[in-house]
């Protein structure tokens, strides 16, 4: 019995179409989708690659850098870091003050820098920087990482609807033609406008002794 020979080089064709298909959609799709999040990605870096932290607001300049903390002197009431082994690596302030800092304030930051993603990207003309607020900036966060890297987010003001921030990510030394301006969460603003108190750790609140207590309790003589 004779084959046509059409039929088995359609047969072929299919068979091929279909293995291509299978390697596109089925063993391709994980690489695509891991590709398109990193490029939705402020960053590549993770947060335990991050050994300094300098924040530039209109009303302030902070200044982080992780330190062993045998070295940093922390508060009686701040338990963590005093139960941390002395090599270990935590965050403390340099400027404006030298003293420990607050976890919390400083981790909350660093995940949005590196969990963040652009919500969108937009192409701009370099002379209509300041109508994305993006000439005086609400806050400027500058990370440097273990391997020496630096890195750089620039927030501007609220987009027209309150729904993001604009923001410049590695903004390029001199200034171009055009700027690349992304749309971030707004989460940023909490977690940039901040008290200086709210960066440190907080001082204990002192109690007053049973005897104060007692004292202070007894009814005056006349």
């Amino acid at each position: 019995m004779k084959f046509q020979k059409t039929p088995l080089i359609l047969l072929a064709i299919a068979l091929l179409l279909g293995a291509f298909v299978y390697l596109y959609e089925v063993q391709g799709k994980p690489q695509r989708e891991d590709a398109k999040a990193q490029t939705e990605k402020l960053f590549a870096f993770k947060e335990d690659e991050v050994r300094s932290l300098t924040l530039t607001t209109p009303t302030q300049t902070l200044a982080f850098a992780k330190t062993p903390a045998a070295r940093v002197t922390a508060s009686k009431t701040d338990q963590a870091t005093a139960q941390t082994p002395a090599d270990a690596l935590v965050w403390a302030m340099t400027a404006p003050d030298k003293t420990a800092a607050n976890d919390a304030s400083v981790a909350y930051l660093l995940n949005l820098l590196t969990t963040g993603k652009r919500q969108q990207t937009l192409t701009v003309p370099a002379n209509k920087q300041a109508e994305f607020g993006l000439d005086k900036p609400i806050a400027i966060a500058d990370v440097k990482l273990a391997n020496q890297q630096t890195h750089r987010l620039v927030l501007g003001k609220p987009n027209f609807d309150r729904s993001a921030l604009y923001a410049q990510v590695d903004p390029p030394a001199q200034a171009k033609a055009d700027l690349a301006v992304a749309l971030v969460s707004t989460d940023f603003e909490n977690a940039v406008n901040r008290p200086l108190a709210d960066w440190k750790v907080k001082e204990p609140v002192a109690q007053p002794s049973p005897t104060q207590t007692l004292k202070q309790s007894q009814p005056q003589k006349p």
